[in-house]
């Protein structure tokens, strides 16, 4: 299978309203967690600006535990009491956070991020996934609109894995 990335454009809604299209041609067919998550993290990493990790932290049962990922080493393994990783898991709210330094208990993987969106994934049983995370070295790098359109995105991986 060949993918090419087309360019953004238009306002932000109308940009993640193809980075949602993209998503959708990349994941049709596929149903594998790890395979679709590599894949987003590489999409959304390379399509949106100012982003320094973008990933996937799976829930095991007792913890987060890092999936795929763009950016610079991730930390292995994440309390839910811990971060804003595990506040988006425990609260199953989505976190978006415009200094990170400001968040109490939160885990500096990356010295260089200042803000972070995490987007809590639950099955439609209701069951933790795990999170859809993106950082960046901008302070209040992330909108209402970045949220909207990375939960889409989110919810594109989630029934891709139906």
């Amino acid at each position: 299978m060949s993918f090419s990335a087309i360019p953004l454009s238009g306002d932000k809604p109308q940009q993640y309203a193809q980075l949602l299209e993209q998503a959708r041609a990349l994941l049709h067919g596929e149903h594998d967690r790890i395979a679709n998550a590599a894949n987003l993290s590489a999409l959304v990493y390379n399509a949106l600006p100012d982003l320094n990790w973008v990933g996937f932290y799976f829930f095991d049962g007792t913890e987060l535990v890092v999936g795929p990922f763009q950016g610079l080493p991730a930390c292995v393994r994440i309390p839910l009491d811990k971060g804003v990783c595990g506040a988006a898991a425990r609260m199953r709210a989505t976190q978006r956070i415009e200094d990170v330094h400001a968040f109490p208990g939160h885990i500096a993987c990356d010295s260089a991020s200042n803000s972070e969106l995490v987007v809590p994934l639950v099955a439609a049983n209701g069951e933790l996934v795990g999170v859809f995370d993106l950082d960046s070295p901008l302070p209040a790098r992330f909108s209402v609109e970045d949220q909207e359109g990375l939960e889409a995105i989110a919810r594109a991986y989630l029934e891709s894995l139906r």
